[in-house]
């Protein structure tokens, strides 16, 4: 018959304890399967039905019965294992996060860090008497730091960020009734790229492969509109994008959009804020008009920019393409089967930035 299984009774605050390491994404998964077992154990499960249902061993489902029975829910921790003890002390862990945190040194013609020079570096300072490149490589991925790499960061220094932000994304949230609200930019140098040799398909086991040689044929410029209630795509491919191009297509929006007030959001490229040309093209068409500029580099707050994201992956990404004609006939075709089949309004979920009430007298100043 074997040893009865050890009964498991949980306090409200022990039973709490355990649900939250189960739920919270960032508990160690050891801890999980073990506050899992114990849950399960204490709602009246035996050990052979948690073991089969958790996919543990019996053997392991009655230790962490056993253990619990013991020593409560200090028993689920490890015991202290034997081994040499650590060569690196915390406080000279800390001096190597620091150090690694710290810009590198220009000399020598060098500009960045690597693991290797990072390594000469501490060695240099005498934080540490011995480092491999390997040691510091773990040490700083536990602390998820990686100072031999860099991601490209571009911050908007437009005095009127907050404000101009804002405003669009009242726009998103709230759009005017008996008015338009479309997104509009260009998506310049799309190429015309052939593949030299065809794709090979994946197979059982490996990944479908792709030769690196391409041919060049050449470049089209897109010039898009997003309209943000319905998701409908209007967009004009050809070989250049000049104002002239822009005012083309803003008259084929005008068309679209025959009467009431229409919002425009774009940024601030040249052909953009050519004030001239748009004050009389509003004119032609009664002022319906209205002009929504984003701050300077915050492209993302221009949701066409989400769109031409799906249009690069879903098409452009994986063709080969004999000629701009081929990739104007692509372009065309993907906006015509987003518009009968997959269009939709993007959830916009940032409400923007709380703008703080100046002072009467700030205000009028």
């Amino acid at each position: 018959m074997g040893r009865p299984a050890t009964q498991v009774v949980l306090t409200d605050g022990e039973r709490e304890q355990l649900e939250a390491v189960v739920r919270a994404q960032t508990s160690n998964q050891r801890d999980v399967r073990r506050s899992r077992v114990i849950l399960a154990a204490a709602s009246g499960e035996d050990t052979v039905a948690i073991a089969a249902r958790l996919g543990h061993s019996t053997s392991t489902v009655s230790r962490w019965r056993k253990r619990y029975g013991m020593n409560g829910l200090k028993g689920l921790s490890d015991l202290p294992r034997s081994g040499r003890p650590p060569r690196i002390t915390p406080v000279q862990r800390c001096e190597i996060i620091a150090a690694a945190c710290e810009p590198p040194p220009q000399e020598e013609g060098l500009t960045g860090w690597t693991l290797g020079r990072l390594r000469d570096e501490i060695l240099r300072q005498g934080i540490v008497e011995e480092l491999s490149v390997s040691h510091l490589g773990t040490l700083l991925s536990r602390m998820d730091i990686r100072p031999h790499k860099m991601e490209m960061w571009l911050h908007s220094r437009d005095p009127l960020f907050r404000e101009k932000v804002a405003e669009i994304v009242e726009l998103y949230l709230n759009p005017p009734r008996d008015a338009a609200v479309v997104s509009i930019d260009e998506k310049t140098g799309m190429q015309a790229v052939e593949r030299k040799y065809e794709d090979e398909p994946a197979r059982p086991g490996r990944l479908a492969r792709r030769e690196f040689e391409y041919i060049r044929h050449g470049t089209q410029a897109l010039i898009a509109a997003f309209e943000i209630t319905t998701g409908e795509v209007l967009g004009q491919c050809g070989p250049t994008r000049t104002g002239d191009d822009l005012e083309a297509f803003m008259e084929r929006l005008a068309v679209r959009y025959p009467a009431g007030t229409v919002h425009v959001i774009w940024d601030n490229l040249n052909t953009h804020t050519d004030r001239k040309r748009w004050a009389a093209f509003n004119a032609r068409h009664g002022g319906r008009f209205a002009f929504h500029f984003t701050p300077m580099h915050a492209s993302w707050v221009n949701q066409i920019e989400l769109w031409f994201g799906i249009f690069a992956k879903r098409s452009l990404r994986n063709a080969s393409l004999r000629s701009t004609a081929e990739l104007k006939t692509l372009v065309e075709a993907f906006i015509e089967r987003w518009n009968t089949k997959d269009k939709h309004p993007f959830s916009w979920t940032f409400k923007g930035y709380p703008l703080e009430e100046r002072a009467p007298e700030v205000a009028a100043a």
